[in-house]
């Protein structure tokens, strides 16, 4: 008994340790929360719609698999002609779905109106796409840069340069400027384009839209208070021969961080007025 019972616990203990790293790999498989306010809202609306299609297609593959199984030709089944032309049967199997798709278009109304909702915004950029570079304008604060891929990512990717890319940390992926923004402050983007269609896309924020030409489109996000750090993304509308090399960067900061960041681009200002402006 005892030899079973230790012979159990270890492989109890294995399974264990097999099933974490399994877990992790199956858990990168489903879309990542975020770092926003409004992306936490769009993982719960895609794990709400997620569990209705698993519990629609089990009780239709259910019913599928039993009516083969239990009224099969072999076991001596007649078709039953009534139902398939009864129009209580119709009316039910064509509203029960209605009823499925206007419960999952409810909260996803709901998001939706979210997600266009710029109001109350603290903190305004305008980001201009070019081929192939970002620029950033803070309307309020006067400053304006370029953002462009890191030089180190540029020498890599040359033909017959010689350098590895994977000893690049973040290759193609970095830039020279990034986009800074304080965090837990609603930020506005205006966006736009001053050349081709462009898209801003960075996965971590929920946010998505593209940049088109003499059109100004509009989105925001508002990053959590504990989520300080750096967020990727890239372009990702075909604009051109270095489409590939035009990454987004955005670096969010604490309020304070920000301000002396803000603080520095412009001189003139001291540190202490921005930091209340910003507060404010």
């Amino acid at each position: 008994m005892l030899r079973k019972s230790a012979f159990l616990g270890a492989a109890a203990a294995a399974l264990a340790v097999l099933a974490a790293p399994a877990q992790a790999a199956w858990s990168g498989l489903n879309m990542t929360t975020g770092v926003t306010t409004l992306s936490g809202e769009i993982q719960s609306l895609h794990m709400l719609i997620f569990w209705v299609c698993v519990v629609i297609g089990i009780a239709v593959f259910g019913v599928m698999i039993f009516s083969l199984v239990k009224f099969r030709k072999s076991q001596g089944a007649v078709p039953d002609t009534q139902l398939l032309h009864s129009t209580k049967a119709e009316i039910i199997w064509t509203a029960i779905p209605v009823v499925i798709l206007v419960v999952m278009a409810v909260p996803a109304a709901r998001t939706l109106i979210r997600l266009e909702d710029a109001s109350n915004t603290e903190l305004t950029i305008k980001v201009t796409g070019y081929q192939w570079k970002w620029q950033y304008d803070y309307i309020d604060e006067k400053v304006s840069f370029f953002s462009t891929l890191s030089r180190d990512s540029d020498a890599a990717r040359q033909l017959d340069s010689g350098i590895d890319p994977l000893s690049i940390p973040d290759y193609l992926l970095s830039v020279d400027n990034p986009m800074v923004v304080p965090v837990g402050k609603k930020v506005r983007i205006l966006l736009t384009s001053q050349d081709v269609i462009h898209a801003w896309w960075v996965p971590a924020l929920a946010v998505k839209k593209d940049a088109i030409p003499g059109m100004m489109n509009e989105l925001w996000f508002e990053i959590q208070p504990d989520k300080a750090g750096l967020y990727r993304g890239q372009c990702a509308e075909l604009c051109g021969r270095d489409h590939g090399f035009m990454p987004i960067v955005v670096d969010a900061k604490s309020p304070e961080d920000y301000a002396a960041w803000l603080a520095s681009k412009k001189p003139a200002a001291p540190v202490a007025a921005v930091a209340a402006n910003v507060a404010n």
